[in-house]
């Protein structure tokens, strides 16, 4: 009884599939499928503050549009295509810069424009002086050198007796005669 399950076991594993173990190099591309999606949220219950509504066409363009309710309390719409060039987004609410952030940009270009000015001249030479060391970073440094000599002089001196006890492990040991000729 025993060989007949046995050999029943060996002929199943031996014909079992092993198909989904073999590494199959083909893979099984699709063309593009248009979609669409569309969505609507809010904070509770009957009340809408988001949306996002997209098509995709199939072939790489995917148009769509989101809103939400800003800060103070103004629907902002983003509509945007999406294609082989790029992304492109058209606002509902173009921004409009403040005066400072408007000085900001351009103390930004004008900084710009000097340092590539500075960098397009073949004979400039950065000069980068080299950092100072503060007196807690002297510090800090000579009190690791200290611990770091220290903590070698410790090692060197456990080193030496470690190897004093080998030398004299092996001075006083028997040598197994049989082990020396295998």
């Amino acid at each position: 009884m025993k060989k007949i399950i046995i050999l029943c076991a060996f002929f199943g594993i031996t014909f079992a599939d092993v198909s989904h173990i073999v590494d199959k190099t083909t893979t099984e591309y699709y063309p593009p499928r248009p979609y669409q999606f569309k969505y609507e949220a809010g904070r509770y219950p009957g009340h809408v503050d988001r949306t996002h509504a997209e098509v995709g066409d199939g072939a790489g363009v995917v148009k769509g549009a989101f809103s939400y309710v800003d800060p103070s309390q103004q629907v902002r719409t983003v509509e945007y295509v999406a294609d082989e060039q790029g992304f492109h987004p058209s606002l509902s609410h173009p921004v409009k810069d403040t005066k400072a952030v408007q000085l900001a940009t351009q103390r930004h270009l004008d900084l710009y424009n000097k340092i590539a000015e500075r960098n397009s001249d073949p004979n400039y030479t950065l000069n980068v002086a080299q950092p100072k060391d503060s007196a807690a970073n002297e510090y800090a440094r000579q009190k690791h050198l200290t611990l770091f000599e220290k903590i070698a002089a410790e090692h060197a001196r456990i080193g030496e007796e470690q190897l004093a006890q080998r030398l004299a492990f092996e001075a006083t040991s028997i040598r197994n005669e049989e082990a020396d000729h295998q």
